[in-house]
């Protein structure tokens, strides 16, 4: 029956939202339930595309990708894949008419990263982001604001801010692996092998800038997100504030995390500040 494939394929996605991100899985079990499900379809699909590029050495990976890539068209086409993960996908894809021409920017952005590891340009850092964060962010919010156009239009700018937020903030923290296991450098006119305090002070600049305008749509977002967006919101800012608090020479040379005491203590203060109608 395709009715218990589906819903083999929604656990499958699930789990891969749950067991390679915990931070997000948190944040994602804030959402109201009628939409969780279709954030943990967009995160595994995402997740299963940058882990050919990022993790699959040992692999051929642009044939991998290739296959991969060709698989999502089809079950864009055909409305169902022997895949799980592009199974879930394409049920959300078509539910919230999630436009084609963001999983292909998303795809693009995947794609240089089988053979382009130098960021040399802001244009084609501000690219790259765009489809690696960007429009995750717009895919999640046509889930959110559910065929509502004109909100989606209102707080499209300000998801796309937020999306790049949480990517840079990973760009930062991932750095020593990104640059030592990858050799990529996604900072244009940064030489990460030497940075110093002057350059993280600019990246970390415009974070919170990108922060700031992502706040502000969050604020204006349907209740039914709300929380679950501003807890991932929380966790990120304080990845980023320990980014700030970490001298440069460290940041190159060991990964920067939230320990799981705080995790909580931070889904707490969440909490209690969208009870209260602090948001």
């Amino acid at each position: 029956m395709k009715s218990i494939f589906d819903k083999i394929s929604f656990e499958c996605s699930k789990n891969v939202t749950k067991n390679y991100s915990t931070s997000f899985s948190s944040a994602v079990k804030m959402l109201a339930p009628k939409i969780r499900q279709d954030i943990y379809n967009i995160y595994g699909f995402v997740r299963f595309a940058d882990e050919i590029v990022d993790t699959f050495h040992e692999y051929d990976k642009s044939t991998l990708f290739n296959l991969f890539e060709e698989e999502l068209y089809e079950s864009l086409e055909h409305k169902i894949s022997l895949n799980p993960i592009l199974n879930s996908f394409q049920k959300t894809v078509h539910q919230y008419n999630i436009p084609l021409d963001l999983i292909k920017a998303f795809m693009k952005s995947m794609r240089m990263d089988l053979h382009k590891s130098v960021y040399e340009t802001t244009n084609e850092y501000n690219d790259y982001i765009y489809g690696s964060a960007d429009v995750v962010g717009l895919m999640c919010l046509k889930v959110f604001v559910d065929g509502d156009n004109q909100k989606y239009e209102e707080l499209k700018t300000s998801a796309m801010r937020l999306g790049s937020a949480f990517q840079k903030v990973n760009f930062l923290r991932d750095l020593k692996a990104d640059y030592e296991n990858l050799n990529r450098t996604y900072f244009p006119n940064t030489n990460l092998s030497a940075l110093d305090e002057n350059s993280k002070k600019e990246i970390i600049r415009e974070i919170e800038e990108d922060f700031e305008a992502g706040f502000q749509g969050i604020l204006k977002l349907p209740i039914e997100a709300k929380f679950g967006v501003y807890t991932a919101y929380v966790y990120y800012k304080k990845l980023l504030s320990k980014l700030k608090k970490t001298p440069s020479i460290e940041i190159k040379n060991s990964r920067i995390r939230v320990p799981d005491y705080e995790k909580i203590g931070l889904l707490a203060k969440c909490y209690v500040n969208y009870r209260l109608n602090l948001l």
